[in-house]
């Protein structure tokens, strides 16, 4: 079998069945019926609240609720584009949006590949272990961890930069505007890395190995067989998690920001949507003026996801 029969059985596997949804369905029926419980808890905590959005065309009162209150139009709208704020906000949200998607898009995927061709299982078991753990460890975890090994006191980075001779007294990493998006993406990476990488791992294991076995007959090495087998294989799912990623380029991220940019030196480097709301409606009380924030971001969201569905729809894979 040569490469070229090898990449069209590669393309007809993808192919989907001509069965129809509702006999999928039918079929299924114990598996949906454990999507249902999600369902719900989507349904009241996310589309439910959804009329709060009335708020960012009201003067909202706290004691007067959503019928006392008085319309105002777009006003808190043009008040937000108007703010000094905005711009700055806004490019933080893109600009850490897009490293957080340049950097760690990729690495679950790299990570995947490189445990795939892992041969001695418990390295691979240990390896994986490792990697998926910080997950599940809270920003507040996470961030003091960090905090801890970038600090001037007896910090693990400072302590060998000094030993290396690479500088003479310790850095204030987290004081510093210019290292910060730096350390966010890092530490972002560091945290769901492994996590990401279990998605990849399932879809490689679902490709059959006969493939693999017949381009290794035909002389194909083990990077071209990811080059002509995996990759292509995944590729749906590459592509549903940047259709994914691409909705979401305007959120920066809320804990990993609240937690790392204490110090308000970096405020001009860290301050995103997601925190300028936060601090607007929470810590301001400014309701009204930080609803029309959040929906702006919202609405903006929902028409990338459209347009990279769209995109993606080309190509063969989407999600509608």
């Amino acid at each position: 079998m040569t490469i070229v029969q090898i990449e069209r059985r590669v393309l007809n596997s993808q192919k989907g069945s001509s069965v129809s949804w509702w006999s999928r369905w039918i079929r299924q029926w114990d598996l949906q019926l454990m999507v249902v419980p999600a369902l719900i808890f989507i349904l009241i905590f996310s589309y439910l609240p959804m009329y709060g959005v009335l708020m960012a065309f009201q003067d909202y009162q706290l004691f007067g609720g959503f019928f006392s209150s008085p319309w105002v139009g777009l006003k808190h709208f043009e008040a937000f584009f108007n703010s000094p704020d905005f711009w700055t906000v806004m490019r933080n949200t893109i600009v850490i949006s897009l490293l957080k998607l340049l950097f760690g898009f990729p690495a679950p995927i790299l990570l995947a590949l490189m445990l795939n061709e892992v041969r001695q299982m418990m390295f691979k078991r240990i390896i994986q272990t490792v990697s998926y753990l910080p997950h599940f460890l809270s920003w507040v975890i996470v961030g003091g961890f960090v905090g801890s090994m970038l600090s001037t006191d007896n910090g693990s980075v400072n302590m060998l930069l000094m030993s290396l001779n690479l500088t003479t007294e310790p850095i204030s990493f987290l004081s510093v505007p210019e290292y910060f998006w730096g350390i966010l993406v890092a530490t972002g990476v560091w945290k769901e890395i492994g996590f990401a990488a279990i998605v990849y791992l399932a879809a490689i294991a679902g490709i059959d190995p006969h493939l693999y076995e017949a381009a290794s007959i035909d002389g194909a090495s083990r990077f071209k067989q990811i080059q002509l087998i995996t990759l292509p294989c995944i590729r749906p799912v590459i592509i549903i998690f940047m259709i994914l990623a691409v909705g979401n380029i305007l959120n920066a991220g809320f804990e990993d920001i609240l937690i790392l940019a204490t110090n308000p030196i970096l405020r001009d480097v860290s301050d995103v949507i997601d925190t300028y709301v936060y601090r607007m409606g929470i810590l301001n009380s400014r309701f009204s003026y930080a609803a029309a924030a959040g929906l702006f971001k919202a609405v903006i969201s929902v028409s990338l996801l459209a347009i990279a569905n769209k995109a993606a729809r080309k190509m063969g894979s989407s999600l509608w």
